[in-house]
C-alpha cells in the first residue's frame, strides 16, 4: 500500500495582518518603528541582543522562488507538490525526478548572490544590534553576507550532499559534476538553457512560454521531460566500503559500468543536505536554535509567514520568554495573534514592531538611519543581474 503524503499546513491565506504601530504603514513610520525596537532596553533580566529569524521572503529579490504567494498561501503554482523524505529513501524513480529537476535548477541557485535584505542584516551585526540568525533558507546566503555572525541553519543548506547510510558530506559542485557527466544529453540541455537566459527570467508568464516552472529550493519542472532516463551518482564511500545497516544486516552499494547508483543497491544514496518535507530536524539543531533565542532579548522576524512548526515554534519561545518581536513580512502570519495579544498596538515600537514591508526595501533605509544616530556601518548591495533573451523553442528538441 502506498504510504499516504503528509499535509502540507496552511495552504489557504492567512488572516490580514495589523500594522504595528499605526504609524508604520509608510517607510518613515517602519523605520521609527523598527529603531524604537533596536533603541528600547529588553525587560529586565533578558540580554541586550537581537536574534533574527529569516525566511524565503528574504531571497526573493535574489530571483529565487519562495513557498508562499503575498497573502501566505501555498505558492502561486498550486500544483507543485515537493518531494517528502520517505518518497526519497524509497524509490529509485523519485529520485531521478527529483535530481533531474535539481540539476536544472542547481545552475540558478549557485550563481544567484545575496541581496540588499541579507547585507543589511549583515550591517545590523557591525552597528552591534544583531547577535546570531536562524535561518529556514537553505541557499547559504546568510554565511555568505555575514560570515562573522553566527547563523543556524534550520532546515539544511543545499550547498552539500549527504549519503543517507553513512551520513558522510560532499560538496553539491562535485555532486553536480557528475550528474553531468552521467548525464549528457541533460547537460547540454542546461547549457541551452542557461545561454537563452531561460533559467534567469524573473517573469512567471515568460517561464511559461519557455516551457519550465521554477519553484522552491532549485526545483525546476519541464513538464513531460523524460526524468525517467535520468541517472545519479552513489555515495563514494560506501562504495569503497558498504556500510552495515541499522538492523545489522550487510550494506550493498553498487553501479553500472559507468558509474550511477544501481537499483542492485541497499545502500549509498545521496540526498541534499536539507531537511526534506516529512524529515525532522535533528536534536542538535533544534536545542541551538532554542539556545540562539534564549541567549537573546529580542526577536526580530523577517520574510517569514511561520507556517512550519519548527519556525513558529521558536517565535512561541521568544513570546514565553517575555522577549519583544518585531516582524516584518508581506502578506498574514501563522499565530500572529497570540504572539501579539497583549501588545499595545499604539505603542511606538520597543514593546513590538509589525510591518508589512519588502525587507530588500525596508532594512538598508533602516540601517542608514541607524548609523546616521551615531553608529557607523558600511553597505553594500550587489548588482542585479539583466533578465535572458526570450526563446520559445528551447525545450522542443529535448522533449520531441
Amino acid at each position: 500500500m502506498r504510504t499516504p503524503l503528509m499535509r502540507i499546513p496552511y495552504t489557504e491565506p492567512f488572516a490580514h495582518p495589523p500594522t504595528i504601530p499605526p504609524a508604520a504603514r509608510t517607510l518613515p513610520g517602519a523605520v521609527a518603528a523598527l529603531q524604537a525596537f533596536f533603541g528600547s532596553p529588553p525587560p529586565a533580566g533578558l540580554p541586550a541582543s537581537t536574534v533574527v529569524l529569516t525566511g524565503a521572503g528574504l531571497s526573493v529579490a535574489s530571483g529565487l522562488a519562495d513557498y508562499r504567494g503575498t497573502k501566505g498561501t501555498y505558492r502561486v503554482n498550486k500544483t507543485y507538490r515537493p518531494i517528502y523524505y520517505h518518497e526519497f529513501l524509497t524509490s529509485h524513480e523519485a529520485r531521478k525526478r527529483y535530481w533531474a529537476r535539481s540539476y536544472l535548477g542547481w545552475s540558478t541557485l549557485h550563481r544567484a548572490q545575496p541581496n540588499a535584505g541579507h547585507y543589511a542584516v549583515r550591517d545590523l551585526g557591525r552597528l552591534g544590534l544583531v547577535s546570531s540568525v536562524i535561518t529556514q533558507n537553505v541557499d547559504s546566503f546568510h554565511a555568505r553576507a555575514h560570515p562573522e555572525i553566527p547563523t543556524l541553519e534550520l532546515h539544511g543548506y543545499l550547498r552539500s550532499t549527504v549519503c543517507t547510510s553513512c551520513w558522510e558530506e560532499f560538496p553539491r559542485d562535485t555532486f553536480q559534476h557528475e550528474l553531468a557527466r552521467l548525464n549528457p544529453i541533460w547537460a547540454a540541455f542546461l547549457r541551452e538553457a542557461v545561454a537563452s537566459g531561460a533559467l534567469d527570467t524573473e517573469d512567471p508568464g515568460a517561464k511559461r512560454a519557455r516551457g519550465i516552472r521554477m519553484n522552491p529550493d532549485g526545483d525546476v519542472d519541464v513538464p513531460d521531460a523524460p526524468y525517467s532516463t535520468f541517472r545519479y551518482p552513489a555515495c563514494p564511500k560506501c562504495l569503497a566500503k558498504p556500510p552495515p545497516l541499522a538492523d545489522g544486516t550487510r550494506g550493498v552499494c553498487e553501479v553500472d559500468h559507468q558509474g550511477a547508483w544501481s537499483p542492485t543497491s541497499n545502500a549509498g544514496v545521496l540526498k541534499p543536505a536539507v531537511v526534506m518535507f516529512g524529515e525532522s530536524i535533528s536534536a542538535k539543531v533544534k536545542q541551538g536554535a532554542e539556545d540562539a533565542i534564549d541567549d537573546a532579548g529580542r526577536l526580530l522576524v523577517l520574510a517569514t509567514s511561520l507556517a512550519t512548526y519548527s519556525a513558529w515554534r521558536l517565535a512561541k519561545r521568544a513570546k514565553d520568554r517575555g522577549m519583544p518581536i518585531a516582524i516584518v513580512n508581506i502578506g498574514g502570519v501563522r499565530g500572529e495573534d497570540v504572539l501579539f495579544v497583549d501588545l499595545d498596538p499604539r505603542q511606538p515600537g520597543g514593546q513590538g514592531v509589525r510591518v508589512g514591508m519588502s525587507t530588500e526595501n525596508l532594512l538598508p533605509v533602516l540601517v542608514e538611519e541607524l548609523s546616521r544616530s551615531g553608529t557607523r556601518a558600511t553597505h553594500h548591495a550587489p548588482t542585479a543581474l539583466p533578465p535572458g533573451p526570450s526563446d520559445g523553442t528551447l525545450f522542443k528538441d529535448m522533449l520531441s
